[in-house]
């Protein structure tokens, strides 16, 4: 019984963790469409504070710096999400065993 619910705990909390990986990405997806628009290079590993400076250096249509300062926002606070999670006593067991690492 107590062998099925630490299964159960570890495979929430890996579902939880890989979810908001996944979303992450798809954010970096959603900003490198508006790339051709913006001119600016995202990566993987780009730092949201870095994209907000160089978004500002460009000079681009309101409409599209919105919507790309609306998902750096989603970006930074799901990054946030993750990392704090990731902290957490019983969390950071599962992320060490399953190698989640920090954004």
């Amino acid at each position: 019984m107590l062998g099925s619910g630490a299964l159960l705990f570890f495979l929430t909390v890996k579902n939880e963790l890989q979810r908001k990986l996944n979303h992450q990405k798809e954010l970096l997806f959603k900003l490198n469409s508006l790339n051709p628009a913006l001119g600016i290079l995202v990566d993987d590993s780009s730092d949201p504070d870095l994209l907000i400076v160089a978004l500002k250096d460009k000079k681009t249509e309101k409409g599209i710096t919105e919507k790309a300062l609306k998902i750096i926002r989603d970006l930074k606070v799901n990054r946030i999400q993750y990392n704090q999670l990731l902290k957490k006593a019983p969390y950071n067991w599962v992320g060490k065993i399953a190698r989640f690492q920090a954004i």
